[in-house]
């Protein structure tokens, strides 16, 4: 079924997509929707509570984190298939199977990483992040998994993993975010990776000239710390790190990531605590980074890229950004250290997800049970 809807109807294209899709294969789009800014959606398939895409070189092809614990093998116009060879995952609350990202020589080398929820001892767990080879013949797997890094100390709960990862643009440095993983305190303290951000070499050791080398233990693999929760890590065109992150009631932030600086978390946020206690604002600490943008209220936001220009030239250079509460896409303009929000693309559903292909068009996974992954099309002018 292929439905056309104009710009005053899109509110319902979340009901039309939950009646309409084709869940089982993947096959052809099964809804078509008009967007204010003049965009199509098609939705392309359905997965359990998705959490991460990478698209595959050619763009026919995409690997889908479920945080259930699967790694789906998605092909245009075939059946979405099982890859088998994932870690074992401690899936419950935020956790479970997360980001999946290609090597920077994928092409060659076939490696893939991923990262995901891990159970220590007793009632106890932590972030986990290995490496592993795609093969695509025959039946998907995983072969020669290894696990690269883990979070240190691992803790109680089951929230704030964040674990996203970022290739550096020359591909010799592995960018890994740490979440605080809800114990807010640690995020301040350099002999643990909660509430960092990482910089590690591909094997996941600690990169050499991290800003805490000298000492021993976890620091040497910190890049930054007083981070929450950032669920969105990339470079963008001038090979500059920024950081996504959420913040408790209110203070979602967008962070330019320096070596050794201190983002502030708990001591500031713009925002308060969840039980209504006040924390000071980022300007009573001009000697802590203050974020490029925050967001008050939330707009709960999930992974981000910086826009090629490839296919809309006005959108080169902005983060587009995920929107869980937000529900849709948030556009936000860069200057320098500091961002601006310039749109909002509804589309009526909690967005995890958003990639870029060759030719400029968005895809976009959805969240919980019953995951979409959308392509998002210029219209033709």
């Amino acid at each position: 079924m292929r439905t056309l809807m104009n710009s005053a109807t899109l509110s319902s294209l979340a009901l039309l997509l939950a009646s309409c899709g084709s869940a089982a294969t993947g096959e052809s789009p099964a809804v078509t929707a008009t967007l204010a800014e003049g965009h199509a959606v098609e939705e392309l398939a359905r997965f359990d509570s998705p959490w991460a895409i990478a698209l595959l070189p050619g763009d026919t092809e995409a690997l889908v984190t479920e945080r259930t614990g699967k790694l789906k093998l998605w092909r245009e116009g075939g059946e979405i298939r099982d890859v088998t060879g994932v870690p074992q995952v401690d899936a419950g609350g935020q956790g479970g199977l997360g980001d999946v990202v290609l090597a920077p020589d994928f092409a060659t080398s076939g490696m893939v990483y991923l990262t995901w929820a891990e159970a220590g001892e007793g009632d106890t767990r932590g972030a986990a992040m290995g490496r592993a080879r795609l093969v695509r013949e025959g039946k998907p797997r995983l072969e020669g998994l290894q696990v690269i890094w883990r979070q240190v100390p691992k803790v109680t709960g089951r929230g704030h993993f964040a674990h996203r990862i970022a290739f550096s643009s020359d591909g010799r440095y592995l960018f890994l975010s740490s979440g605080d993983r809800q114990k807010m305190a640690p995020a301040q303290d350099l002999s643990n990776t909660l509430g960092k951000v990482l910089r590690l070499l591909p094997d996941g050791s600690p990169a050499p000239g991290n800003p805490f080398a000298d000492r021993t233990g976890p620091s040497a693999e910190i890049w930054s710390y007083g981070h929450r929760n950032v669920l969105g890590l990339q470079f963008d065109a001038a090979g500059r790190l920024w950081a996504l992150e959420h913040g408790p009631k209110g203070g979602d932030e967008l962070n330019l990531v320096r070596a050794g600086g201190n983002y502030g978390w708990p001591l500031v946020s713009d925002s308060d605590h969840y039980d209504g206690r006040p924390i000071p604002r980022n300007t009573t600490r001009p000697d802590l980074a203050a974020p490029a943008i925050s967001w008050n209220p939330v707009i709960a936001p999930g992974d981000f890229l910086f826009y090629s220009g490839k296919a809309e030239a006005a959108w080169r250079g902005q983060a587009i950004i995920a929107g869980l509460v937000s529900q849709g896409l948030v556009r936000v303009a860069i200057d320098g250290g500091q961002a601006r929000e310039v749109a909002r693309i509804p589309l009526d559903a909690r967005v995890r997800d958003v990639a870029e292909d060759a030719n400029g068009n968005l895809w976009i996974l959805t969240d919980r049970e019953d995951g979409r992954l959308l392509r998002l099309t210029p219209r033709k002018k």
